[in-house]
């Protein structure tokens, strides 16, 4: 619409930038919502997940890799509450990658170092698929863990979700599918394996006076280490202004619930599933786990961490493809 003033020039003036404003927009009848969650792929084999643009996690999938993991693990600051190798060992403890999937002892191939000969190797044999949406982001993998001959013992079906929660927290859901290939596979009697989580170095209680508690109540390594619980708590300063942490929880269906727990003060936290005894998964019988981390603000309380350990007994197995 025209509008007319008492100078030519402002005539033109609001006449112009009237025009511009329709001429400059094409509407889009058939636009989608955004979904909250997004599944970004990126070069060199490796998949991020974002919430409203901003990077939560990311999933490290090369051929070069010997085990898939995930880094970082951002909490509500933005900084990774998560890091890469022990913060006062690192070539010895190479293999702690952030939060890990893997196994010192199977059919007596250690899949858990890095260094030395005769180490197995957890591969990527193909994506299976990625989901967005507002509640849950998903990526899905088939991994293979081959011997150090390549022959495969294990195929692995992977399956990471992530659900937003309020105030920048969100919950990590890791379902894992073990199926022996070719005969019976032993999970061998040890402490380490299956899911690891080594802390960002301010966060542990040495390096930057955090704390781990657990759902029994015990606190710290003397108290925690070694004992069954359904949830471990490792909390401490990430920034200068902020206190994060996260929960490893071990879901009821697990067969060894509530798990063994193994803790350091140093900045580890890891569910130990043959810490009491071996397990053996048959050709025809799949072993089905799941596991659960919540990325929180500050220290909750025990009678907190329980509400959401509580949400997440209840969480459904990921839905099949297409439902």
């Amino acid at each position: 619409m025209l509008l007319r003033v008492a100078s030519g020039c402002g005539v033109w003036l609001i006449w112009l930038l009237g025009s511009q404003a329709v001429l400059g927009q094409v509407e889009l009848p058939g636009a989608k919502p955004i979904p909250a969650l997004q599944v970004l792929p990126h070069a060199d084999d490796e998949t991020a997940i974002e919430r409203e643009g901003k990077e939560l996690t990311r999933y490290h999938f090369g051929a070069e890799l010997r085990r898939p993991f995930l880094y970082p693990v951002n909490g509500p600051s933005g900084r990774s509450l998560t890091r890469m190798g022990h913060p006062h060992d690192p070539y010895s403890h190479s293999h702690h990658n952030s939060v890990w999937v893997t196994h010192h002892d199977v059919n007596g191939v250690d899949f858990w170092g890095d260094h030395g000969p005769g180490k197995g190797r957890i591969t990527t044999e193909r994506v299976l698929r990625y989901e967005d949406s507002d509640d849950e982001a998903l990526l899905q993998f088939a991994h293979a863990w081959q011997d150090a001959t390549g022959k495969v013992l294990l195929d692995e079906t992977r399956t990471i979700r992530v659900r937003p929660m309020e105030q920048e927290q969100w919950l990590l859901v890791i379902d894992i599918s073990l199926a022996a290939r070719d005969a019976p596979v032993t999970l061998g009697k040890t402490p380490f394996g299956l899911v690891g989580v080594r802390m960002a170095k301010t966060i542990g209680v040495h390096d930057g006076g955090g704390t781990i508690r657990n759902s029994s109540g015990g606190r710290d390594e003397a108290e925690v280490l070694w004992k069954q619980a359904k949830w471990v708590d490792y909390s401490g300063p990430i920034t200068r202004a902020a206190i994060e942490g996260i929960t490893l929880m071990d879901h009821p269906q697990n067969p060894n619930h509530p798990t063994f727990f193994h803790v350091r003060n140093d900045g580890w936290m890891g569910t130990s599933l043959t810490y009491d005894q071996e397990r053996r998964i048959e050709k025809q019988a799949p072993l089905q786990l799941r596991y659960g981390l919540w990325v929180h603000r500050d220290v909750p309380t025990a009678e907190r961490i329980d509400e959401v350990f509580a949400m997440f007994a209840k969480i459904d197995a990921p839905a099949a493809k297409g439902k």
